[in-house]
């Protein structure tokens, strides 16, 4: 005949039952919605997301470069490595497809490509631009494009180490550059309040759309490549249609202060960061 358990048995099976639920409860505690903010002891110019990993990388104004792992595990945000290799600010930074590489671009007026599991340097084009270099794009595992202050837009071959396409249209610094998905048209904005466009196939500058008021800061290609978005520092977001790159086809006035960073979410979608601090 089996006997029952004691009551002192129950009990402890259920104490137990409730110690174990209690530290699920705990560890579920410990995951958040979102990884906890990362700090930074100068200001962030730049951040790039790697491609296949949790992990994000950031400039600075003092040059360094930091590569995080992020989590939403309390506490689970790591450093895994700094870079102090440039002598001036950080202005942009970008992985490469494979996330194998970073590249980063300073107001030093230099190129540096690191290793990212090492953190070591791999490339370094010390005097890439004759004056100080503000935007980043790369286009495929072979080639890149920069600008500079000055409104120089260079394009890289890293086969033959140099660049083979250098084309002055702006009078004013390259705020960002955009490519298509075929790879052949780049687009351009400027501080002189314009947007350029560019046949890297055929090595040509195309045209240069007419002026819009303040700063053209950022821009991005939507509506699955049939429209151009443009940011200014008039806090105005404008459009163009993919064949009319003379003339915006819309705009629209944002709330807030000067629009300094334009992201596509979805293909519909976008984020516009303005100097008041927020995100719309």
């Amino acid at each position: 005949m089996q006997e029952s358990p004691s009551v002192c048995e129950v009990g402890q099976e259920a104490a137990l039952a409730n110690e174990d639920h209690s530290e699920e409860e705990v560890k579920e505690a410990r995951v958040r919605e979102t990884p906890e903010d990362i700090t930074f002891d100068a200001i962030v110019n730049t951040i790039a997301f790697h491609p296949t990993q949790d992990v994000i990388a950031a400039g600075d104004v003092d040059g360094d470069v930091y590569v995080i792992s992020y989590s939403c595990e309390e506490s689970g945000n790591q450093e895994l490595w700094s870079s102090g290799h440039h002598l001036k600010s950080c202005r942009q930074l970008a992985f490469t497809s494979t996330g194998q590489e970073l590249f980063t671009v300073s107001k030093d007026k230099s190129i540096h490509i690191l290793n990212v599991e090492r953190g070591k340097l791999v490339t370094k084009i010390p005097k890439a631009h004759s004056a100080a270099i503000n935007s980043l794009k790369l286009i495929d595992e072979n080639l890149f494009a920069t600008g500079d202050d000055d409104g120089l837009l260079k394009v890289w071959d890293l086969r033959k180490e140099t660049s083979f396409m250098e084309m002055k249209n702006h009078d004013d610094y390259i705020s960002d550059i955009e490519i298509d998905r075929n790879k052949k048209i780049l687009l351009t904005t400027s501080g002189d309040g314009t947007m350029c466009v560019f046949n890297i196939k055929r090595r040509r500058f195309d045209l240069q759309s007419e002026f819009q008021d303040g700063d053209l800061t950022s821009l991005a290609i939507m509506k699955r490549g049939s429209k151009v978005v443009c940011s200014s520092t008039e806090g105005m977001i404008y459009l163009f249609n993919w064949d009319g790159f003379g003339a915006t086809s819309d705009r629209f006035l944002v709330p807030g202060e000067s629009i300094d960073c334009v992201v596509p979410i979805t293909d519909n979608i976008l984020c516009a960061a303005s100097m008041d601090g927020v995100i719309r």
